[in-house]
């Protein structure tokens, strides 16, 4: 009898026989695609892309409490108990300076309505850090509180006065030793200056790198200071921001909670007006906003208007307020349920509440095409 052949493991067997550790070409093949899709798939989740998405934020009831705390409180006058709703609308932005969204995150941006991805430097100019973003988007906050303040009492027919300041000082200014937050800015150039805007265009006229004189008052003294000026995202600055203070009359204070930017002044200032005024401006209805107020009651545009929207809509409410400026946004993207009215003022947006109060909100102006 002739001897059967000993197969080793690792070894090819006689005829007929396969090694049960060796694989096919084809499975093979099959290994190193799987191999492929996971790095691929892992490398998308750590690698960067320059954009920002943006999804609807939740809302906040300004007449309410945040925290277990009123988020509109007054002192020195009296208030009237109100109901309803005057929401301020929040966005979401993932990605920016210090942050990275990932392809799935531009995937799912780009399939889902309610989102938006648009280019990074579109809302964060190139070279701008994290913390200068954090920085200007909590001294924005803090001056549209204040416009808003100021445009509710003078509304009410108290007298206000307008002082502009240094708001805050960047950590990394070239001249922070010298500037102080509270100052307030006279002159630039040996110029007066009557609001933030002539102060910029001013110190803007300069090169970056070269010295802007500044006459500050501070407390009760009258400081001059050669502040060194720098570049900024394309634009020349001190490394300031600047905000607007006001002589109350009484004490009002809001509290957002870690909400920043300027864009919720419009409803802030409906709601200090309706705790001041007697009776519920709303009529007990929930009405949802959005724009930024100036200390003339221009109501201006804000960014993520068809976030916002998505956001009043899925918070309950029925009725939003949206800046002029943003109409051609929210043409077509305007949730089912929705009624949306253009705003130009804050008369136009306290007359809008009071005619949506009383059941006449089919005469309201709308953005149309």
């Amino acid at each position: 009898m002739t001897p059967s052949p000993i197969t080793e493991p690792g070894q090819r067997g006689g005829p007929g026989h396969s090694d049960p550790y060796r694989l096919g070409r084809r499975s093979s093949a099959s290994l190193i695609g799987l191999f492929l899709a996971i790095a691929l798939g892992a490398l998308s989740t750590l690698v960067g892309l320059p954009y920002v998405v943006m999804k609807p934020g939740p809302i906040t009831n300004t007449l309410g409490q945040l925290g277990g705390k009123d988020l509109i409180t007054v002192a020195g006058a009296q208030t009237y108990p109100t109901e309803g709703a005057l929401d301020f609308t929040t966005v979401r932005v993932s990605g920016g300076p210090g942050y990275r969204v990932t392809v799935w995150d531009v995937l799912k941006g780009a399939i889902d309505p309610s989102e938006e991805v648009v280019d990074e430097e579109v809302y964060f100019p190139k070279g701008v850090t994290d913390k200068q973003v954090e920085e200007e988007s909590t001294a924005e906050m803090i001056d549209s509180q204040q416009e808003a303040i100021a445009v509710a009492l003078k509304a009410t027919g108290q007298k206000v006065t307008t002082h502009t300041v240094i708001g805050q000082v960047a950590d990394d200014a070239p001249s922070a030793a010298l500037l102080k937050a509270g100052d307030e800015v006279l002159a630039v150039d040996g110029k007066t200056v009557d609001g933030p805007e002539s102060i910029r265009a001013a110190i803007g006229t300069h090169t970056a790198g070269e010295t802007v004189q500044l006459r500050l008052k501070r407390g009760s003294e009258t400081v001059d200071v050669a502040a060194k000026t720098r570049d900024s995202g394309g634009r020349v600055t001190v490394g300031v921001f600047l905000g607007t203070r006001f002589d109350f009359p009484i004490d009002v204070k809001i509290d957002a909670g870690n909400v920043g930017g300027p864009s919720a002044g419009t409803m802030f200032a409906l709601g200090v007006y309706d705790r001041l005024t007697p009776g519920a401006l709303t009529g007990g209805k929930k009405i949802a906003g959005t724009g930024t107020i100036d200390a003339a009651g221009t109501v201006g545009p804000i960014g993520g208007i068809r976030q916002k929207l998505v956001g009043a809509h899925d918070g309950g409410a029925k009725f939003f307020l949206a800046p002029a400026d943003n109409c051609d946004e929210v043409v077509d993207h305007v949730p089912d349920g929705l009624t949306v009215v253009r705003i130009s003022t804050f008369d136009e947006a306290k007359n809008s509440v009071e005619a949506i109060a009383a059941g006449r909100a089919d005469s309201l102006p709308t953005c149309t095409k």
